[in-house]
């Protein structure tokens, strides 16, 4: 059926699956589907994710914490979103919205979940004191660049990726409403950064990493097939900014954790330790 002509009943039914890609796993009740309890490493901490923009956040935090010498090792276990992991009792134990990234943290007494990633990056950076402000204007204006993010991706990947890159079909008016919205963010984020080294001011903080898996590899050509398109390229400072973080290794490990996709050498389905980005990606144990 055209969006033209479509007449929204009186009451929503969940009649058939919506179509596109994802559908299989897409419902309007949440709870868990089977049982499956999670597994668990040495590590104190322990990340159920994937390597989408947001599980992407998380473990770039880890090793951008590592790689500045904080005690911060932690297994990284793969929830294929795919095959419904995410709808596991032990997932939904963790994050009852059936989301990645969901953390646990053993550091304490007693194990503590956290999920939604702005939840874990602002946890992790007030555990180790690192890439947060403690006080002061810096610490707000980072809050705010963090919780801008949360609220503007939906936009970019459930408004303008899904229609742009996994409706069913093509329809010109969510396309163009919300590539509007993308360029809008886009041209926002272009005139912060037109004076800043990075997105709250001079230094690196969880806001840079919460911005960088969506926007950053948006313009690096990495979601959606959509550079052109968007014409990512005219927005000269935020490709700047997404280049120089992409260059940081610790970025470079992080995207390569709980990867399912892409090139083998960049997948390290799980992560252990930190030699396992030599010894355990997919190109090598196949």
């Amino acid at each position: 059926m055209s969006d033209s002509t479509y007449t929204p009943p009186d009451v929503w039914t969940w009649e058939a699956p919506s179509g596109g890609q994802f559908a299989s796993i897409n419902r309007p009740i949440s709870g868990a589907t089977h049982d499956k309890e999670l597994p668990k490493g040495a590590h104190p901490f322990q990340l159920y994710s994937l390597a989408t923009p947001n599980g992407v956040k998380v473990t770039v935090m880890f090793e951008e914490l590592l790689a500045a010498g904080h005690d911060a090792e932690y297994d990284a276990w793969l929830i294929n979103i795919s095959e419904g992991d995410q709808f596991g009792s032990g997932f939904v134990a963790v994050n009852p919205n059936s989301k990645i990234p969901a953390l646990l943290d053993h550091t304490g007494d007693t194990p503590l979940r956290v999920f939604e990633s702005a939840s874990i990056l602002m946890h992790l950076a007030e555990k180790f004191g690192a890439f947060l402000p403690k006080s002061g204007p810096a610490r707000t204006e980072t809050l705010n660049w963090l919780f801008w993010q949360m609220g503007s991706a939906p936009y970019l990947g459930g408004g303008f990726g899904h229609f742009y890159a996994y409706a069913p079909e093509k329809w010109q008016y969510p396309i163009d409403r919300f590539a509007m919205e993308v360029k809008r963010q886009l041209d926002v984020l272009d005139r912060q950064l037109a004076k800043r080294s990075f997105i709250a001011g001079g230094e690196y903080t969880i806001a840079d990493m919460a911005i960088w898996p969506w926007y950053g590899q948006l313009c690096l050509g990495r979601l959606y097939n959509a550079a052109t398109f968007l014409d990512v390229a005219s927005y000269k400072h935020v490709m700047a900014w997404a280049e120089k973080i992409d260059a940081r290794p610790a970025v470079k490990r992080g995207r390569m954790v709980n990867r399912s996709f892409g090139e083998p050498k960049e997948q390290l389905r799980e992560r252990h330790a930190a030699t396992d980005f030599d010894t355990r990606t997919q190109d090598k144990i196949g």
